[in-house]
């Protein structure tokens, strides 16, 4: 099983199937409109505009499981992301991380990638998995983790 072997609802209610990133590193993060991390937007937008053409697609997973911190639907995060941040990467339709009910890729990414002590959860917010182009996940990066930081693994993975 990869990445590759999922699908999930963009932003804008049409399904993605993520096959189409076939060959491309991808850079997936949980996001939330009003959370201290939101600021990150910046980093990831600029992380998209750097490495875009050369084969990284960046998606964003809106998700309210933690502190209620986008309680928005789908048109307001669209809206809130283009609008302070200038995202123009990838945004999904909002999803759980964590639980019974976490969204079938989230399961697949945090058994790929536990966290710190073996962990499975989502701790919060804009935790970013790095997945090669063989659809399998490299590395999962902390919240604290800004964008920029990961810009050295993301290179070794597009030359990879």
């Amino acid at each position: 099983m990869s990445l590759y072997d999922f699908e999930a609802l963009g932003i804008d209610g049409q399904t993605v199937a993520l096959n189409q990133y076939k060959g491309q590193v991808m850079l997936i993060v949980n996001t939330a409109s009003a959370c201290g991390f939101t600021p990150q937007f910046t980093g990831l937008e600029k992380l998209h505009q750097q490495y875009g053409a050369q084969g990284l697609a960046v998606i964003g997973f809106p998700c309210n499981q933690f502190a209620s911190q986008d309680p928005g639907d789908d048109a307001q995060i669209a809206n809130f992301c283009q609008k302070n941040y200038g995202v123009s990467f990838q945004m999904m339709s909002k999803v759980k991380v964590n639980g019974d009910s976490a969204h079938p890729l989230y399961q697949w990414l945090t058994a790929e990638a536990p966290g710190i002590l073996g962990s499975k959860a989502i701790k919060w917010n804009f935790t970013k998995f790095l997945v090669g182009k063989d659809g399998r996940v490299i590395k999962r990066y902390a919240p604290q983790d800004a964008p920029a930081k990961i810009a050295q693994d993301i290179e070794a993975a597009l030359a990879a």
